[in-house]
């Protein structure tokens, strides 16, 4: 009986987790997508420092999706088992 409870606080520590890891990530999207729409406004200015700032933010938002889909698959997981 007591493993039970363990089992079921653990399934719930992990369905928060993959929530918080979902959130990190959806957050992490937004901030590029509003990063990448300044950067487009300032393309005329100097489009070498924008390109360069652009390859920095392509490697944060795979990141971002990174963390999403992990929060996301440990969420699933959590409400599965």
């Amino acid at each position: 009986a007591g493993t039970g409870l363990s089992k079921e606080r653990s399934m719930v520590l992990m369905i928060y987790a993959g929530i918080a890891l979902a959130l990190i990530g959806l957050v992490g999207i937004i901030y590029c997508v509003r990063e990448a729409a300044r950067l487009k406004q300032l393309a005329q200015e100097d489009p070498e420092a924008v390109r360069a700032r652009l390859h920095g933010l392509v490697a944060v938002n795979m990141g971002a999706v990174g963390i999403a889909f992990m929060g996301l698959a440990l969420l699933v997981v959590g409400l599965i088992l």
